[in-house]
Formats: structure tokens, C-alpha cells, sequence
């Protein structure tokens, strides 16, 4: 199967669609610009929503549902909002074979229709943190797609908190980046740039946009995940108030913030390889496959045997799945889970039952190198440890790829060149029109301004002034 796989430098963008296709991520729909996500695509999200979720849960988030078709009229009530998202839209003009007195939204997001029902659910300082996260689909209608990255429909998480006062509301917005950020390093091996946006790329209708940017193989950027300072601009425009200790009416202050389906191309564009899929085990539908091999019908029953023993002892500890198939060769089928980037691979032949042991294949580590020879009475304690190898290697593999596409530059021509192939890291203290300036002459944007910031002043890469942040430009998903 992989030697039909294009190769990442010959045809980046052609190699992401063929895995996605014949890994058995994600197949097309009939709709134009949506897809059809296929188990094991889906059972890769789940693995990303239930470890986001336990995170949520954990911060004291609950879980809530809010209806898909939202009135038109609660779009324009915040003016940015609306001209942010209008040519996104799906429009519902007609329902039940009657034309609707209001056109109802298909949602893009859920400011609006959760902003009014806070309305009527806040009315006391008591009734003060809400924090509410749903999972749903969402609709923005997208003139160029891309499975997963860029879909019509898609799926995702989006939180909406309602608190007393800003600094509230601005410690709720930069901690749900963090627990972005922790996710994408522990789980999914991607190490992000936790930053803010400017203010040309912030989200409409925010007074602050956070994101997380991870790094793809072919050095272009894809934001992974937003965190949202709202202000009062939403509780203003649905009137969102509630009397305070004094008796006294307040406007709340709000966030939102969001991770998607397009975190599974983060996965596949951030690991994976000319043979496939690289998953890290932490999210992986199946960390471990065990491939029995034999040549002669009377070697099957004793191999077959072992194979299901060693399945069921693993079971409780990691994700595993015996690979029972009959009519296709071992190497064919080495070549399929390397396509579906299954972390570790158990090898298992008359051989190794005779000599009680089992060979491991590392998926990270091709051929030889990945493999180790294992002690059958000892899997219990070294699948589980070479799963965490495995995982922190990836990481660390990400993160040296990263470093080694990401340069300070201090000059214009610099970060001209710089793009091409990475980010640009640079001070900048441009406006938005030299911000604007700069995507037209590059096709680069400005990512972030990372949290993390080196302190001090320099002089901004484009305009020359004095600035006193660093930010990181790269072209984008």
C-alpha cells in the first residue's frame, strides 16, 4: 500500500489527501466540500474529544447542547460578529414547504443563540461563573476545502462562560489556551506556540483572540485550536445582565473558545510519512497490533494460540487488536498498519513461540532500527513502556523539525526567504495596514504574538520603530 503513496516532498498537499483516503480517515460526500468521516477517523476524534473533555471537566466545565438553526436576526445584533462570518453563511429560507417569516442560520458558531439564553439564565451575581462547553457540528460555507482542515461541515468543541468581572474573563480565556496547549503537547505530540493573534486575525467580534500554532511538515502553519476574550460586546448586544452584591445592574463578560476536527489533520500533517500514518499512542484507536506469521497450515493453530493469549493479557492495559485476516500475506500486512500509523507492532512467528518471545516493530522507527526482540513472560510491563517511548520520541522529533524551520530574522528580505520554508520569528510593531502589507508580498501572515516573549526591545522587521514584542509569521492552512 505505501509504495502508492506520493511522497511528501514530491507533492505535500497530495500526499496529505491520499493518506487521509487510504488510511481510512475520511471519505467525500456527496455534498461538495463535505466528508464522511470513516471509524477509524472517527474513533481518532473521539480519542482527541474524550482527552479534551476530561480536561473540561476537570476545570469545572459541564456539558450542554444548543439548537443548530439560529434566527438571522441574532446574528446582526453584534455587528462585527455578523460581517465577520456573512459570506459563510447557510441560509434556511424555507421550512416545511412554506417560505419562514426570518431565514434561520445554520450555525457557524454559537455566540449568538447561547448569548441569548444567558440572557435569561443570569440574573444574580450568585447564578455567576457559567461554564459551558458543547459538541456539535457547524457549517461555514467554504469556497476551497480540504479534508479535515477545511470542510463545510465539521465537528468540534466550543465553550461559552458568562463571568462577574474582566479579569475573570481574561484568566478563563487564558486558561483554556493552556489546557489547549497541554493537550496538543501530551497527547498529541505537537508542539504548539501558544500566542495572540493580532488584531487583524482575531475573531469577530472578540476584544482578544488566543491560538495555539503547530507546525506542519511542509513549514506551513495550522492554527490547532482559539481562545476568545469577548468583553462585553456579546452581553451587550443579547443584554446579558445580572445585579451584583451592591444591587446593581451589571453586564457580564464573556469568552468562547474552540478545537475541531481539523485537529486530526494537525496528527496526520505533523507526524505522519512517505508510508503512511505516524499516530502518537496516546491517541492512537489502536496502539498495539500483533501480526501472526506462519508458512505451513501445522504451524497455524500453535501461533494462532500464542497470538490470542498475548491479546488478551494486553487488553486490559493498552489498545490492542489481533490482526486474524487470511488471504493476505504478513508484509502486506505490516504495510497496512504502517499506513494506519499503529504505534507498535508485535511480530509472531513459530520461532518466536518456540522461544518465547516476540518481535516489536516501532512504527516511529522504520526497518530494523524499530525493531526489538521481547521477552513474552515480560509484555505487560514493556508494551505499556515502549508505547510511552514512542511517544515522547515523536514529540521530540516534532519539536527538533520545528526548531530547525523557525529562524529570527531582522530584516524584511530575511523574512521574505524565511517563509518560504518555515516561520519567521521577528520583532514587530507594525500596524494593520503594514500587516496586510506583508501577507501581500509573502502570502504569509502574522501567526502570533507568543505568550511567551523574550522581554527586552528591538526594532520591528518591517517598519523599523521600535517594538517591544516578538511575533511569528508563516504561511498558513
Amino acid at each position: 500500500m505505501a509504495d502508492f503513496l506520493t511522497s511528501q516532498d514530491e507533492d505535500f498537499a497530495k500526499w496529505y489527501t491520499e493518506i487521509v483516503l487510504k488510511a481510512d480517515l475520511a471519505d467525500y460526500s456527496p455534498v461538495r466540500g463535505s466528508m464522511v468521516i470513516k471509524p477509524y477517523g472517527y474513533t481518532l476524534w473521539e480519542r482527541i474529544r474524550d482527552e479534551l473533555d476530561r480536561r473540561f471537566k476537570a476545570t469545572g466545565h459541564v456539558n450542554a447542547y444548543f439548537p443548530l438553526l439560529i434566527p438571522m436576526s441574532f446574528l446582526e445584533k453584534e455587528s462585527n460578529h455578523v460581517e465577520g462570518f456573512s459570506p459563510e453563511l447557510a441560509v434556511v429560507t424555507h421550512g416545511g414547504g412554506s417560505k419562514l417569516e426570518e431565514p434561520l442560520i445554520v450555525r457557524p458558531t454559537s455566540e449568538t443563540i447561547i448569548g441569548h439564553m444567558y440572557a435569561k439564565w443570569i440574573q444574580s451575581y450568585r447564578d455567576l461563573p457559567v461554564l459551558i462547553n458543547q459538541w456539535a457540528n457547524v457549517v461555514r460555507w467554504e469556497m476551497r476545502t480540504r479534508l479535515f482542515l477545511r470542510t463545510t461541515e465539521f465537528l468540534w468543541q466550543e465553550g461559552h462562560t458568562a463571568h462577574a468581572t474582566e479579569q475573570e474573563a481574561v484568566d478563563e480565556t487564558l486558561q483554556m489556551l493552556d489546557v489547549y496547549t497541554d493537550f496538543a503537547v501530551k497527547e498529541a505530540a505537537i508542539p504548539v506556540i501558544p500566542g495572540r493573534k493580532s488584531e487583524t486575525e482575531k475573531f469577530a467580534g472578540a476584544v482578544g483572540s488566543y491560538t495555539i500554532e503547530g507546525m506542519m511538515k511542509d513549514g506551513k502553519a495550522l492554527q490547532a485550536g482559539t481562545s476568545h476574550f469577548l468583553g462585553q460586546n456579546f452581553a451587550r448586544a443579547f443584554d446579558i445582565q445580572y445585579l451584583d452584591e451592591n444591587n446593581e445592574q451589571q453586564h457580564v463578560w464573556t469568552t468562547s473558545w474552540g478545537v475541531s476536527t481539523r485537529m486530526v489533520g494537525a496528527v496526520v500533517m505533523t507526524h505522519g510519512d512517505d508510508q503512511g500514518l505516524v499516530l502518537p499512542p496516546r491517541l492512537a484507536p489502536i496502539q498495539v497490533v500483533i501480526v501472526p506469521i506462519w508458512r505451513k497450515d501445522k504451524e497455524r493453530e500453535s501461533v494462532l494460540q500464542v497470538a490470542e493469549q498475548i491479546l488478551q493479557r494486553l487488553k486490559p492495559l493498552v489498545r490492542v487488536e489481533l490482526d486474524r485476516r487470511e488471504g493476505y500475506s504478513p508484509g502486506w500486512k505490516f504495510n497496512d498498519w504502517e499506513m494506519r500509523g499503529v504505534p507498535v507492532r508485535i511480530e509472531l512467528g513459530p520461532r518466536d513461540v518456540a522461544n518465547n518471545n516476540v518481535m516489536a516493530a516501532r512504527r516511529d522507527v522504520p526497518g530494523r532500527d524499530g525493531k526489538t526482540l521481547l521477552p513474552m513472560g515480560e509484555l505487560e510491563t514493556l508494551i505499556p513502556a515502549l508505547l510511552e517511548e514512542v511517544q515522547a520520541a515523536i514529540y521530540q522529533k516534532a519539536v527538533d523539525f520545528r526548531d530547525s524551520h523557525l529562524h529570527d530574522v531582522t530584516t524584511y528580505d530575511e523574512l521574505k526567504e524565511v517563509v518560504e520554508t518555515g516561520f519567521a520569528r521577528a520583532w514587530w510593531a507594525g500596524s494593520r495596514e503594514d500587516e496586510a502589507q506583508v501577507k501581500e508580498d509573502t502570502r504569509a501572515t502574522l501567526r502570533c504574538i507568543p505568550i511567551d516573549q523574550p522581554g527586552g526591545s528591538g526594532t520591528c522587521v518591517y517598519t523599523g520603530k521600535p517594538a517591544t514584542e516578538i511575533a511569528i509569521f508563516g504561511k498558513a492552512y
